[in-house]
């Protein structure tokens, strides 16, 4: 009834948002697994005809979905972690789509986020996240439809990083008390997203952190010079400033 006042604006309208919140209710308030059965099949269905909602401008409503749909593969019920592993698939596919088949960098980048956030928030890491990692690998190996292209790869790099993300932060739990060795961890973790600017920014931001508290200011602030160099590129790239050039070697330069 209200499809053409939901598509305004490449579906970036308030009309949207509401709509959006009432879906993640059933997910945010304890459910049967018989009802989220149910809210995943009108999840996926509103997926389905809104895709610009997600993939298009603000990344809002894409982060909180991948946060509560993550939440939803760490469910005890085994019947929901694969239901929820299903609409991950079927999430990552439609942005693949999305982007005539190029990547999915978008759910790539809100998943990564959102793992990170729910390992503070819900402890997930455990067999049944790993479980839901598997289902979403088996669904990217069986889906002959996307046999040639590169979905698949993109599927099992990403499971693999957020892996990695969650192998990192628990050894990062075990030397909390060893200042050098969690920074370490955290420079490791930064570099594997230097493909990836704004999850690179949040590890550097973290480490800085770490720096400053333990009183190492020179290396809290090459930290931030690092991060004004990745915005500075970007902004480069975007065309927003004209003249600009930035290397690693002048950083060090300037931090002399």
């Amino acid at each position: 009834t209200f499809q053409r006042q939901l598509q305004q604006s490449d579906c970036q309208n308030a009309l949207m948002k509401k709509v959006f919140d009432t879906h993640m209710l059933f997910l945010q308030i304890n459910q049967s697994a018989a009802a989220l059965k149910h809210v995943f099949a009108a999840l996926r269905l509103f997926v389905g005809k809104f895709p610009s909602a997600f993939f298009q401008g603000q990344a809002d409503l894409c982060g909180s979905l991948c946060y509560e749909i993550l939440k939803c593969c760490n469910h005890r019920s085994r019947s929901t972690q694969t239901e929820a592993s299903a609409l991950l698939y079927f999430f990552m596919r439609k942005n693949f789509e999305f982007n005539k088949q190029k990547s999915i960098v978008r759910s790539h980048l809100q998943l990564i986020k959102a793992v990170s956030q729910l390992i503070a928030d819900a402890g997930i890491g455990g067999s049944r996240f790993q479980h839901s990692l598997a289902i979403i690998n088996n669904f990217a190996n069986g889906d002959k439809q996307m046999k040639n292209v590169n979905f698949p790869a993109e599927v099992k790099d990403l499971t693999k990083r957020i892996r990695t993300v969650l192998m990192a932060t628990a050894q990062m739990k075990e030397h909390e008390k060893d200042p050098e060795m969690l920074v370490d961890l955290q420079y490791s973790l930064a570099n594997s997203y230097a493909s990836t600017p704004e999850l690179r920014r949040t590890w550097l931001e973290s480490m800085a952190k770490i720096h400053a508290r333990n009183g190492d200011l020179s290396e809290a602030a090459m930290c931030y010079i690092h991060i004004a160099a990745l915005i500075a590129e970007y902004l480069k790239r975007k065309g927003k400033i004209n003249v600009f050039k930035t290397n690693y070697a002048s950083i060090n330069i300037i931090v002399e």
